[in-house]
Parts: structure tokens; sequence; C-alpha cells
């Protein structure tokens, strides 16, 4: 019987990402795609992702539309029987699709709201509701998608949680947050 070669190098570098350490240990259960309230719009299950990243399947993983379906709920994590951060993984799964270009067209939004939020917070300290919407819907692209969310974002800025204006951290608090990032960055967090 014949099996072909397995590139295990996809998988030590998942391995060792932060949150990743832990998913040599998979047993492929399915508790995670089981427990998953965005499983049904995923190309790939969390446990299907588990299974192309053992077998070295780069491409198929960082084009999936999976990790951008995640919710971040973290019931997953809560449910997996080794433990395994499975939504870390997810946002480890982002970070290397960006980097390497391999999202599909149809997770820009996730993929823009994503930047756009790394973008503000770097810049600034602090997330911007109102800019993350405006460099969101802004697109003409978007318009239509922008006009049917516009009662609620009226009703956000009526309720004091859209301010247009911008916060900001001070110099030292910005260059406190620097040091965080950069440190992350380096354990291979960003």
């Amino acid at each position: 019987m014949y099996a072909p070669a397995v590139n295990e190098a996809f998988l030590a570098e998942v391995s060792s990402l932060p949150g990743g350490e832990r998913i040599t240990q998979c047993i492929q259960c399915g508790s995670c795609s089981g427990s998953c309230p965005t499983a049904a719009w995923m190309d790939h299950s969390p446990r299907q992702i588990f299974a192309l990243i053992r077998c070295g399947m780069r491409d198929e993983v960082l084009s999936s539309n999976t990790p951008w379906t995640c919710a971040s709920c973290y019931t997953c994590y809560v449910r997996c029987p080794k433990e395994i951060k499975i939504t870390d993984i997810m946002y480890a799964l982002k970070r290397l699709s960006i980097r390497e270009h391999k999202a599909k067209p149809e997770t820009k939004p996730a993929r823009v709201m994503a930047e756009v939020f790394e973008g503000l917070v770097n810049k600034h300290g602090r997330n911007s509701e109102f800019h993350l919407m405006r460099r969101l819907y802004g697109r003409p692209s978007a318009i239509t998608k922008a006009l049917r969310n516009a009662p609620s974002g009226m009703k956000l800025k009526r309720l004091g949680r859209l301010p247009f204006r911008q916060e900001k951290l001070s110099a030292n608090g910005l260059m406190q947050m620097k040091q965080i990032t950069d440190a992350v960055e380096k354990m291979g967090g960003l």
C-alpha cells in the first residue's frame, strides 16, 4: 500500500506558534467541530483543519474560510479533551493567511476588519468602532451593506456608543503598547 510522504514542516510551524503547542495531541474526536456554532459556514470543520495541518496541506489550510468564520467563542477549547487552544490556532492561521496572501476574496470583510483593528490599535493604542466601520463599509462595494446597517449605527451613535473622535493612549502608553506588541511578535504571536 502506497502512502504519500507527509510534509511535517507545516505541523511543526503551527506547533511552534502561541496556542499551537498541543496540536499534535489532537485525537480527531470532533468535539471542536460538534461544539462550533459557526461550523455550518466553514468550508472545513476545525477537526478537518487539524487533519489538514497534520498532512502538511498548507495552501488548503491558509486559503480556508474556517479561521475567518471562527466566532472566538472558545467553546471548542472548553470542550477539547486535550485542552488544545483551538481559537488561538485559528488566530495564528489568520495571521499566516494574511502574511502569505492566501485568503480567499470572500473572507475580505473579516480580513479588512482584522487589519484595520490591528492598525488602529498599533497607531493609537485603542480601537475606534466608528473608524473601523468607516474603513469596513467605506468601500464602494460595501455601500449596500452600510445602508442596511445604518439604523443600527445611528442607534449606537444616539446611545453614545459610537464616538466619531478617536481615543488615543498617551505617548508613554503608546510606548508601553509597542513594547508589548514587539514582545508578542518575537514569540510569533503577531
